[in-house]
């Protein structure tokens, strides 16, 4: 499906069915949505906008890294969204020239579509250009990064808290989960940030140019993203490290109690040892009282062990 909205000479929006009713000549700008376009649809690309082939190439092929590109008339943006109920990253293609605007997406973007009826609902019209159509969708798409921060900022709150009492095998699943999402918002964030930073840079974007306040404060909320993930990721780090930690001292206490035992059985054993062996001259097996004694020395040497390792406290 294509939507096309256009300004007149008179500053009115109208709104067009087919590329082919635009007079370029007879508008201010246009911007054509090409929203879950089909074949048909996509060679409009080529016949009659005429855009360069490897754009073209770059729309039809899903997921690229988000990038700059400049061509005769024209600049190529593919940004990257996310999608709004899961953490999957989604491309968005833009071509901006001096008096249009194209976006390109083969999924459908609540971005844009925002972006559209804030548009269709403007009464200072005259504000509105492709560069600000622009700097709308792509604050759009930043924006909409920061709910699935603070969503990462809580679980991790509750994983520190252990609120849930779960089990510690479960929390570091958790927080494996936790930073395999915060490495997919950085390898969304990060090049997002580096594609602002080359827009705020270039002097081929004469739009862009005259409204650079409005981009660096879309580069300084990706800045503060990259900030929360960094954050973020140091905190599961923490996190992790602490909960190894305990469990190593956990399994260290476990094992200086089962060694206190064994130490304390050693000698006892090795008396029953002896007296388990089957010879027939042992003077011992004649004595009257043999076995009681042979029981209060058992006895005598395990508490004896056991009063000197509290005493220590090494049972503690």
């Amino acid at each position: 499906m294509i939507h096309i909205m256009a300004m007149t000479k008179e500053n009115e929006l109208k709104l067009f069915t087919t590329i082919e009713e635009l007079r370029p000549d007879e508008l201010e700008w246009y911007w054509i949505d090409f929203d879950r376009p089909d074949e048909k649809e996509i060679l409009k690309l080529r016949n009659p906008l005429r855009f360069h082939p490897l754009a073209i190439e770059d729309c039809i092929h899903k997921l690229q890294r988000p990038k700059l590109n400049y061509y005769e008339d024209h600049a190529f943006f593919v940004l990257q969204s996310l999608h709004p109920h899961k953490l999957q990253k989604e491309e968005l293609n833009m071509f901006i020239g001096e008096k249009f605007i194209v976006s390109f997406h083969h999924l459908k973007s609540g971005e844009i579509n925002e972006v559209r009826k804030k548009l269709s609902a403007a009464e200072d019209l005259g504000r509105w250009g492709p560069s600000i159509i622009l700097y709308e969708v792509l604050d759009n798409i930043v924006d909409n990064y920061f709910p699935y921060l603070y969503k990462i900022e809580d679980r991790l709150n509750e994983i520190e808290d252990n609120s849930n009492k779960e089990s510690m095998e479960a929390l570091l699943e958790s927080l494996y989960s936790t930073r395999h999402d915060l490495l997919v918002l950085r390898n969304t964030i990060t090049p997002m940030a580096d594609l602002v930073y080359r827009m705020l840079s270039s002097h081929h974007l004469t739009g862009i140019q005259e409204k650079l306040a409005y981009f660096r404060d879309i580069h300084d909320h990706l800045t503060r993203q990259l900030s929360m993930v960094e954050s973020s990721r140091e905190l599961t780090a923490d996190i992790r490290d602490s909960y190894l930690s305990l469990n190593s001292h956990q399994t260290n206490r476990v094992m200086k109690i089962l060694t206190i035992f064994t130490t304390i059985f050693m000698p006892l054993t090795f008396i029953v040892g002896i007296y388990g062996m089957n010879f027939e001259y042992m003077p011992e097996l004649k004595w009257k009282y043999g076995y009681f004694a042979t029981l209060i020395v058992t006895l005598l040497i395990g508490s004896g062990m056991t009063y000197w390792f509290i005493k220590k406290g090494w049972l503690k």
